[in-house]
């Protein structure tokens, strides 16, 4: 089977960002980094993901510009992996994705985990678009100009 190769002129914005970090690896990286998890065998164990897979998704991580690799906070010869600020521009991405997977994909008062404001302990409030005047945006309310 061959590997779909990704457009790099491509002109939407999604199937540039789904061609990056889109997969299920990538997303579950992002959530660890997210955590606070940074070196290599934290992710592995916490993923359960085979390390050549996670060397790959690394390694496209930080070729985006996703990650940095770093030397260890604690001094020891280890290298960790650090959000950037343009990984970290992806928190409301994976908090939707959290908020939408928590509505849809949990029966009531099924176990999971909460994702919680560290300065108040109180839930993050549900991310909703919203228009220029405040209101609720749906998809009947935008469009997508196509580049021709």
């Amino acid at each position: 089977m061959s590997k779909r190769k990704p457009k790099l002129y491509e002109p939407c914005p999604i199937a540039r960002s789904v061609d990056i970090f889109g997969d299920r690896w990538s997303l579950l990286i992002l959530r660890d980094a997210f955590d606070g998890n940074r070196r290599f065998g934290d992710i592995q164990r916490s993923l359960g993901v085979a390390r050549n897979i996670l060397s790959h998704r690394l390694r496209k991580l930080v070729d985006a510009g996703i990650l940095k690799m770093q030397s260890a906070s604690d001094g020891s010869a280890y290298q960790e992996y650090v959000l950037t600020a343009q990984g970290e521009r992806l928190f409301p991405i994976v908090v939707a994705l959290r908020q939408w997977g928590e509505r849809h994909l949990f029966s009531c008062g099924e176990r999971h985990s909460h994702l919680l404001e560290r300065a108040t302990g109180k839930s993050v409030p549900l991310m909703i678009p919203v228009a220029r005047d405040g209101t609720i945006l749906t998809p009947e309310a935008a469009y997508v100009e196509k580049v021709i």
